[in-house]
């Protein structure tokens, strides 16, 4: 009966961890966003850079923002973390966010 709740209690562990990683990026984007537009997934200053995480239209296009709007502002938050995380990937790091990168203690 013990190894059966252990064997449960691991399951259950392996079943949550991809959400708590999930959580765990999420959580990092929306620091990220705070400090590159305060938050503010739907941004647009005039400034050339657009949404939560200030993407310009070049890199939005580049990384695939297109099959979600033609402006970074336009697209959901959940749609602008995709991008970011494209761009994050290709990169290995964070920065392309410089400034909010150094701020937060993000590899760059």
């Amino acid at each position: 009966m013990v190894a059966a709740a252990v064997a449960l209690s691991a399951a259950a562990t392996v079943a949550v961890a991809p959400n708590a990683a999930a959580t765990d990026r999420s959580a990092v984007w929306e620091r990220l966003a705070a400090c590159e537009s305060s938050g503010n997934w739907d941004a647009n200053t005039g400034n050339g850079y657009y949404g939560g995480l200030q993407f310009n239209r070049s890199t939005w296009s580049a990384y695939g923002g297109g099959e979600f709007s033609y402006y970074p502002h336009h697209a959901s938050r959940g749609e602008q973390i995709a991008i970011a995380e494209r761009l994050r990937a290709a990169r290995g790091d964070y920065g392309a966010w410089p400034a909010c990168a150094r701020k937060l203690g993000l590899p760059r």
